[in-house]
């Protein structure tokens, strides 16, 4: 209780009198302060960590639904030797898939055996959802219940078999939902309660679109999440600047899209009309085979499609280049004149000088490009540019997508003594922070993010068309490709000499010191106390550069200090890492890295019970179990319990007066 000696400062006295309008006398506060009390010596609730999805929507929903392993180890910590293990494949797939695994079941279960299945299945979903929900409030685990359901399972989940008769009770409640039809809905429900109580928190380290064909189905999941942060990512600061209208940034997005062949997510997903890019990338290289551009990936194509795409991925890519270069004109504080290529072109020797190194162009073909103004949009290309540019502005479902994004997400995310960014912190080589000047103020850390984020949020949500907007909208750009992005993190994107220089030299891409200095442990300690951490218990969680697990690189950096989780969700980077990536798990116990091999197919994980394959990488488990009181949570709920044992010592010593019973 409280142990002061009573004299409050005026603006302690004026809270008070505020709380006391909620607990109006000491009952009231006590039975408050008993319940805060009481929820801050449960068990912490579990976060799930997963970054750069790039669009595999089915693998990412998988993890969500097995919550990275969490469920199936939770059945087999239940049900130990009681069950075989195909039984409990069995009910790890009814809860990932209830819907699918019920109907494959009414097809091919006789009547009889299905309803001995229904009440065994009942009994057992009730037991794993007691286990699952022991680590929260009743109230919190009634705010998750189904609405349809929730005083049944309620009641479910509290039975104790105390006595016969509650035994007949409970028993009942199951054979009458069973008898009525409504055991499919739920069998269902109580499903998807326990995938809901399995996952406290979801954070995202950014990448969510490009590469991958559904994006739009990853952001709807986000979207309806029950608790989740985002921090972003450049591919996803590369959507947020193009539905914000930035040319070059729907531009880039368009060339990745057409990339990979995933028109889909722009004009199936978003509604994005493509045609006058496809009509004018058709008629301005009717002729030409467009071998640089040939889209890559898994998709089947016709020939007919494949050759339009090709046309179309360098019609938009030229014009890339060119809003490129009006951004870097205008912006000489971004020093990226080396990226300046189109006015380097010599079209009679048929070479590119970079950095005074003339190189042999593989592709000369550019009816587009003037070689005396080289990065002026044709009318053409600024009729199709216009036409394009309205549709991603004026995309509903994009923009809805893009608000989220801008709800729930943010350049860096502090939780539980966890620091997490999609890239890095731009670094000296001697390990201090850089100090980078960004819009004629120079930053360092943390202030240099924060300064970010306030640009990238005023670049969106400024309608006005201002030369602040444009200034903002350009330094969004900036962080898709500039050498100080914490996004990016490399001195020069090489996309135009990938494109057309055979000399890999030229495609290097040197990165930020920190990606290197990040392995040794005082460098992060120093970036963890730059943002206010206790150094010595904080980790750092990094997205972003994917762990090529093939050539024996670790996860685990700077004596576990550091954990980066990019481990190849997107199919594109699979041959390179060796796996299909990493995701973190920090429970009451402690932080387990987890490791996964490719998810196969919905349809497979479904029919055959197959999960993804999946090993624990890494363990730091805690001996003493982590408590809410632990939590970021827990601090606050902390000082609400300081404040009204406050307000008690007030009521008790008639510094102020109850009011009501």
């Amino acid at each position: 209780m409280y142990c002061g000696n009573g004299n409050f400062t005026a603006e302690e006295l004026k809270y008070m009198r505020l709380l006391s309008d909620q607990y109006k006398n000491i009952n009231s506060a006590a039975t408050e302060i008993i319940n805060l009390k009481a929820i801050l010596n449960l068990p912490k609730g579990t976060e799930h960590f997963v970054s750069d999805i790039h669009g595999e929507a089915d693998s990412f929903s998988h993890v969500l639904r097995n919550a990275s392993g969490v469920i199936k180890n939770q059945i087999s910590a239940i049900f130990g030797e009681s069950l075989r293990n195909s039984e409990k494949k069995s009910l790890a797939t009814l809860i990932y898939y209830p819907e699918q695994k019920l109907e494959h079941l009414a097809e091919t279960e006789d009547p009889e055996d299905l309803e001995e299945w229904y009440k065994i299945t009942l009994h057992r979903l009730v037991k794993i959802c007691k286990v699952v929900s022991s680590k929260y409030t009743r109230s919190k685990v009634r705010k998750a219940l189904p609405k349809e359901f929730a005083y049944i399972i309620e009641e479910l989940l509290h039975e104790n078999n105390s006595s016969a008769d509650k035994d007949r009770y409970y028993t009942e409640i199951i054979h009458t939902i069973i008898d009525l039809g409504q055991a499919d809905r739920f069998i269902t429900a109580m499903c998807k309660l326990i995938q809901r109580l399995a996952i406290d928190q979801l954070h995202v380290l950014g990448d969510i679109y490009d590469r991958g064909p559904h994006a739009a189905r990853i952001m709807d999941i986000l979207a309806n999440y029950h608790s989740v942060d985002i921090q972003w990512g450049n591919h996803d600061i590369a959507w947020m600047g193009a539905a914000a209208g930035s040319q070059a940034l729907i531009c880039n997005v368009l060339r990745i899209q057409t990339r990979y062949a995933n028109l889909d997510t722009i004009e199936e997903d978003y509604g994005i009309n493509l045609l006058p890019l496809a009509t004018f990338a058709m008629e301005k290289y009717a002729d030409d085979p467009c071998d640089r551009f040939k889209p890559k990936g898994d998709e089947v194509l016709s020939d007919k499609d494949f050759n339009m795409i090709a046309k179309m991925h360098k019609a938009i890519s030229v014009m890339q280049w060119k809003m490129e270069g009006q951004i870097i004109q205008r912006r000489p504080e971004f020093r990226m004149e080396n990226r300046l290529l189109l006015d380097k072109i010599d079209f009679e020797k048929g070479t590119v000088n970079i950095e005074g190194v003339d190189y042999p162009m593989r592709d000369m073909n550019f009816p587009t490009i003037d070689p005396n103004d080289p990065y002026t949009l044709t009318e053409e290309e600024q009729e199709v540019m216009d036409k394009v540019k309205s549709s991603f502005v004026n995309s509903e479902k994009l923009q809805e997508h893009i608000r989220v994004l801008y709800h729930k997400g943010s350049m860096y995310t502090i939780f539980n003594s966890n620091l997490m960014f999609h890239g890095g912190i731009p670094m000296n080589a001697d390990g201090t922070l850089k100090e980078v000047e960004f819009r004629g103020q120079k930053y360092i850390g943390k202030d240099y993010l924060d300064a970010v984020e306030r640009t990238m949020r005023e670049g969106y949500f400024n309608k006005a068309h201002t030369e602040a907007k444009r200034e903002c909208m350009d330094y969004i750009w900036y962080m898709w490709c500039g050498e100080d992005s914490p996004l990016f993190g490399k001195k020069k994107m090489t996309t135009f000499e990938r494109y057309f220089i055979e000399d890999k030299e030229t495609h290097k891409e040197e990165k930020n010191p920190y990606y290197t200095l990040r392995n040794e442990e005082a460098v992060c300690k120093n970036v963890l106390s730059a943002f206010g951490l206790d150094p010595e218990t904080s980790h750092i969680v990094n997205g972003h550069v994917p762990v090529k697990v093939v050539k024996g690189e670790s996860p685990i950096k700077a004596n576990g200090k550091l954990f980066v989780i990019d481990g190849g969700f997107s199919k594109a980077y699979q041959k390179e890492t060796g796996i299909a990536g990493y995701t973190l798990i920090y429970n009451s116990h402690g932080i387990v890295l987890v490791s996964h091999e490719p998810f196969v197919s919905t349809d497979i994980a479904i029919a055959e019970e197959q999960d993804i394959l999946s090993s624990t990488v890494a363990l730091q488990y805690t001996q003493d179990r982590i408590r809410v009181r632990d939590t970021d949570i827990g601090v606050k709920l902390q000082d609400s319990v300081d404040e009204l044992e406050k307000l008690v010592y007030a009521y008790q010593n008639g510094i102020l007066k109850e009011r009501g019973n």
